[in-house]
């Protein structure tokens, strides 16, 4: 049976469009807004990726860190996350939920509890920033075993050998760090550049669904778009904290973003 994040990609071939990826971080800014975000923008999203909130977010810049640190300050705990994505899947069923964070949060969790409550609440996919390949192949073949993707993630040093690899042992979803940065950062290569190492490494399997993330704003967004997904997180993050500065509704504001990248993708 194919899994909800080879059929949402599917979908969106079928539209000839890439998959737009929404990534906002759990209970920012608080657990009853963020649930109202998440069912705003899942109109113009096709997957969502949830942050678990992390005291010492070292892969983030200062846009995720800001979430991160008002979702622990909010009181953010692990259970209130699945409870999250369980009550979210009653009414966006085939939406794909995938859970992004580092590896500390699951080890204290547990990782067979952890995955045990993403497989009851229906998460579809795990990204875990610092366990790379091959320090994660036991915990991928867990996930593969509840039927959960494991995502590995590429980098523009990752060697073409080690490339081929990591690709072989992937599953149906593979996430490429377009730059050498932290979240959020302004691109340091051009968009051109991106795309010619983003066929690159689709040439080693064209089946694979890879998708590009970091520095992906509404600015740099149209010239990606040849790729099979798009993700965007700082950005969010960041008209989180503008709206609240400003006294703004996060909820239309982020509705509204999401509705103008959707619209630069068609």
């Amino acid at each position: 049976m194919k899994s909800e994040i080879q059929l949402a990609f599917e979908k969106c071939r079928k539209e000839n469009r890439p998959a737009l990826i929404s990534y906002t971080v759990s209970s920012d800014p608080n657990k009853k807004k963020f649930f109202k975000i998440l069912k705003s923008i899942s109109t113009h999203i096709d997957l969502a990726e949830i942050g678990f909130p992390f005291s010492t977010p070292i892969g983030d810049g200062s846009d995720i860190q800001t979430s991160s640190y008002r979702a622990i300050k909010n009181g953010f705990k692990m259970r209130d996350l699945f409870q999250l994505v369980k009550e979210y899947k009653k009414t966006n069923s085939s939406k794909p939920i995938i859970l992004m964070g580092y590896y500390n949060m699951i080890f204290n969790y547990g990782e067979n509890k952890f995955l045990k409550d993403c497989k009851k609440s229906r998460v579809s996919g795990i990204i875990c920033v610092d366990l790379p390949w091959p320090e994660n192949k036991n915990f991928a073949k867990k996930c593969k075993k509840k039927s959960i993707n494991f995502i590995q993630l590429l980098a523009p040093t990752t060697t073409k050998d080690r490339m081929k690899k990591i690709m072989k042992d992937s599953h149906d979803m593979v996430y490429y760090i377009s730059m050498l940065s932290t979240t959020g950062g302004k691109l340091k290569v051009s968009p051109k550049k991106i795309i010619q190492n983003y066929k690159k490494i689709k040439r080693i399997n064209p089946k694979k669904n890879l998708v590009i993330g970091f520095g992906i704003t509404n600015k740099t967004i149209k010239s990606l778009k040849s790729a099979d997904g798009l993700v965007v997180g700082s950005m969010l993050c960041k008209t989180i904290t503008n709206s609240l500065r400003m006294r703004q509704n996060p909820v239309t504001k982020l509705d509204q973003v999401c509705y103008n990248l959707k619209n630069k993708i068609l």
